[in-house]
């Protein structure tokens, strides 16, 4: 089984890689999904986060606001750093669980995890390599912006709160450039499948 870590910033375009690699029969992990698994009303995370922050950020039917819980955490990194705590080992104990049910089922898999805090949670030490999708912080923050509504200075702090996408590449085994031509991007991120295949 080959592992790789995708990664990359908020609204660097990673949703749009995982599809292609998805047609190219990798088997896909997706951060997100399990971070919204972990947190569903009275899963040990969700309680641990209401202790933390209150039942204020709950909608009606007791599921996390996350845009609530957002603002909130984005605004105070001290906040930030707590729900990290809370989620992050559930997610990498999630993580390794279906890992190791993969390759159990399929050994010859190539498993892309996408994970957005992949380097600050330490994950990319179970990867094969790591691929960072990139582009410049002008086009992150337009994005970002278009895609949350939100004001530039918000924008900007969300990017802020995640390591530069600049440290990230330098780190990385392959980076993808996504700033300009999607279809580019797809035939690039094709390519380096095929190479690791």
């Amino acid at each position: 089984m080959k592992i790789i870590g995708l990664t990359g910033g908020i609204a660097s375009g990673k949703s749009t890689i995982i599809s292609a690699l998805q047609r190219l029969g990798a088997i896909i992990i997706d951060s997100d999904e399990v971070a919204h698994a972990i947190i569903e009303p009275d899963k040990p995370a969700w309680e641990d986060i209401i202790e933390l922050f209150g039942r204020e950020i709950l909608n009606d039917d007791l599921t996390i606001n996350r845009a609530k819980l957002g603002a909130l955490v984005f605004d105070n990194p001290e906040y930030l750093k707590e729900l990290n705590k809370i989620t992050h080992p559930r997610v990498i104990e999630r993580f390794q669980d279906d890992l190791c049910s993969i390759k159990s089922r399929n050994p010859d898999a190539v498993v892309v995890m996408e994970v957005p805090l992949l380097y600050e949670t330490n994950l990319d030490r179970i990867c094969d390599e790591v691929w960072v999708v990139w582009v410049d912080r002008e086009t992150q923050i337009k994005r970002l912006m278009q895609r949350e509504s939100l004001d530039r200075e918000n924008a900007i702090k969300r990017i802020d709160a995640q390591m530069s996408l600049d440290e990230k590449a330098r780190r990385a085994d392959r980076v993808i450039d996504n700033t300009d031509n999607i279809q580019e991007t797809i035939v690039i991120a094709t390519k380096y499948f095929n190479e690791i295949l």
